[in-house]
């Protein structure tokens, strides 16, 4: 049995559907994805991280955002809300797109079971072609593991992993080390 042909839903259409819409969806090349609810794992991680950032953050120019802040490729091809972006000086939005920003610097994904294939692949895949991004970072929610991939001045991108709770990411872009105790402070692991 061949699967159904899906619909094409350009990016105009996508962005009008959002505005009405109760829930976030993301787009890629035409395709819809609804965003599941995160489980507590999930959303701790994310408050710990949000709230490692926002204070080293306070007063400097850059800034930290949780995942309502939606962040587009270049092209418009795709549309995504990270778990957490990281802006470093002003944001610069999507002409007539609410609540787009363009200019991302870090951008933070957890992961789950159901993510995890989409974060480590077509996500960053999408992520890289958008010039001010310097790192992507993934947290995974059940197991102590992180992986940081950051741009090279060459535009390449190296990978590094930390799955050691006793070691520490290091945002090379606001210069600050997150110990994994930290980000798995009070966080339940299967």
């Amino acid at each position: 049995m061949a699967a159904p042909a899906l619909k094409y839903i350009t990016p105009k259409e996508y962005l009008q559907m959002e505005i009405l819409a109760y829930e976030k969806h993301e787009y890629f090349d035409g395709q819809v994805v609804a965003m599941a609810g995160a489980r507590e794992a999930h959303n701790r991680i994310v408050a710990n991280v949000i709230g490692e950032l926002h204070a080293h953050l306070k007063g400097k120019t850059c800034d930290v955002f949780p995942s309502d802040l939606r962040i587009a490729t270049p092209s418009s091809n795709s549309y995504m809300y990270p778990d957490v972006s990281i802006v470093c000086g002003d944001i610069k939005k999507k002409d007539g797109e609410f609540d787009t920003c363009t200019n991302p610097t870090v951008i933070i994904e957890v992961m789950s079971d159901s993510t995890r294939d989409r974060d480590m692949g077509y996500k960053f895949f999408y992520y890289q072609q958008i010039p001010s991004l310097k790192e992507y970072i993934l947290i995974d929610s059940l197991t102590y593991f992180t992986e940081t991939i950051y741009r090279q001045p060459d535009d390449s991108w190296k990978f590094d992993t930390v799955n050691d709770i006793n070691s520490a990411v290091t945002v090379r872009s606001i210069d600050i080390t997150l110990p994994l105790a930290d980000i798995y402070y009070k966080v339940s692991l299967p």
